[in-house]
């Protein structure tokens, strides 16, 4: 009873801190980010100064926070690791890491909080930033699949099949660090340059991917 107890606990604060991280991601690119675009200057510095920094604030922590609680999430449930759980997480954790790794590290330069190149900085923290918006909706597709799909939705859940990893599975694997490399070393390509833009890029991705791993 204590460790279901543990375990309801867990899920639901994975949802909670979740919900803010994701919710605060797409702030940042179809709120935020669109209106200092047109801000005037003023408007623009008031933004940085008092409105970034807490935002920026909530949101490294609840990636941090969702990483973690989905940890032993994994952990407690060791036996059910399934190839969507499995991409899930991939995409999952390389989104966190972007936002500790990448866009915060360039975010304090671009808010005044470290010295450096702010035009840079920004560019950087844009690309990692529309990359994870990519990423989120296959992201998040994967996760709810993997607990309320089941073998009736992908007859190759088990990320085993016959003591192989599918080519579903890889492809997209591959895909995946593909598009991370691009954040990384990259540049900002048109297919998530604007919101609608973005946001069609990543129900595109979440399609084939699905698609990948259901079929191959």
């Amino acid at each position: 009873m204590e460790a279901y107890l543990y375990n309801v606990l867990f899920r639901w604060g994975h949802i909670v801190v979740g919900i803010a991280w994701i919710g605060l991601l797409y702030y940042f690119n179809f709120v935020q980010t669109e209106y200092v675009k047109k801000a005037d200057p003023e408007a623009k510095k008031d933004v940085m100064q008092k409105l970034a920094p807490n935002a920026l604030w909530w949101f490294r922590w609840a990636a941090f926070f969702t990483f973690l609680t989905g940890l032993y999430l994994l952990y407690v449930q060791e036996r059910m690791i399934t190839t969507a759980i499995t991409l899930g997480t991939l995409m999952g954790t390389i989104m966190m890491l972007n936002v500790w790794g990448i866009i915060w590290r360039n975010q304090k330069i671009v808010i005044g909080l470290k010295e450096g190149d702010a035009v840079a900085a920004g560019a950087k923290a844009a690309l990692a930033s529309r990359t994870n918006t990519l990423l989120s909706l296959p992201m998040l597709y994967f996760m709810v699949s993997s607990a309320h799909g089941g073998s009736a939705a992908y007859p190759k859940s088990y990320l085993l099949i016959d003591g192989y990893l599918s080519t579903g599975f890889w492809i997209v694997f591959v895909a995946v660090l593909l598009i991370e490399m691009n954040a990384i070393f990259g540049k900002m390509f048109p297919v998530i340059t604007s919101v609608r833009s973005v946001i069609t890029s990543s129900l595109l991705l979440t399609i084939v991917c699905s698609g990948l791993v259901f079929y191959l």
